[in-house]
């Protein structure tokens, strides 16, 4: 039997008393593609920074490539892109797309055999920015710098992809373009985790859905997600549209 690679077993986190997740169970294997979703306030923020152990729950364990987190220290193995992360773009700073790229190389292992350009070069040809490695930051469009932040999270070659609502801000196009870049880097080998609202974008490419509310009311496959209308109803949007964008 294959062992997940992120394992959340009864996690239960209270922001200042008010519980945010109570009893939450889910596993992400190796080569998943996972929708999280639910209301605002619903608690996926709060699980993906308790994954990544920027949070530490009141009860319950956090199992990662099989470690409890406690004991897991090869953080290179999981990139992480937090929310609203373009808004931290300072419009001062010249900082390059490549600078800010190399910024993900911290405390990561060496790449044998390969500069530090190179390995950043290899990051940004994977999101398709290779072409804007000198350009500053701040001259790129937000659909643009998203990507960028997506190429400093794979610089260190992970395993597992956690992104929170990574297309906030961003046109239409820009979203389908960089939904369809997860995809692909899915079907490569990466295992993805992200938190949404665009459940009707993420459609056509996620494995499965996880849903929030609290606790975690559904878990599946995403074409299975709204034939219960309970589960369906917590997430606003047009749902006549999931299943029929393929």
């Amino acid at each position: 039997m294959k062992e997940p690679l992120v394992e959340v077993e009864k996690v239960t986190f209270s922001y200042n008393g008010e519980i945010v997740l109570e009893e939450v169970n889910l596993e992400l294997f190796a080569g998943d593609f996972c929708a999280l979703i639910g209301p605002n306030g619903s608690g996926k923020s709060t699980l993906l920074k308790i994954i990544v152990g920027l949070l530490k729950p009141q009860q319950g364990r956090v199992r990662l490539f099989g470690k409890e987190i406690e004991n897991f220290h090869e953080w290179w193995r999981i990139g992480y892109v937090p929310q609203k992360v373009t808004s931290l773009v300072d419009p001062v700073l010249p900082l390059t797309v490549a600078e800010t790229v190399g910024l993900g190389l911290q405390g990561k292992p060496k790449s044998h055999g390969f500069s530090k350009k190179e390995v950043i070069l290899s990051a940004l040809e994977r999101v398709g920015l290779a072409d804007k490695a000198d350009k500053l930051l701040r001259e790129l469009s937000g659909g643009q710098q998203q990507r960028v932040f997506l190429a400093r999270a794979l610089v260190g070659q992970p395993q597992i992809l956690l992104l929170d609502e990574p297309t906030t801000g961003v046109d239409f196009t820009a979203q389908e373009r960089f939904y369809e870049l997860l995809g692909r880097l899915n079907r490569e080998g990466l295992t993805i985790l992200i938190v949404t609202h665009d459940i009707a974008v993420v459609d056509r490419h996620v494995k499965q859905v996880a849903c929030l509310n609290r606790k975690l009311v559904f878990h599946g496959k995403h074409e299975d997600f709204c034939k219960n209308p309970e589960v369906c109803g917590l997430i606003p949007g047009p749902h006549h549209l999931i299943g029929h964008l393929h």
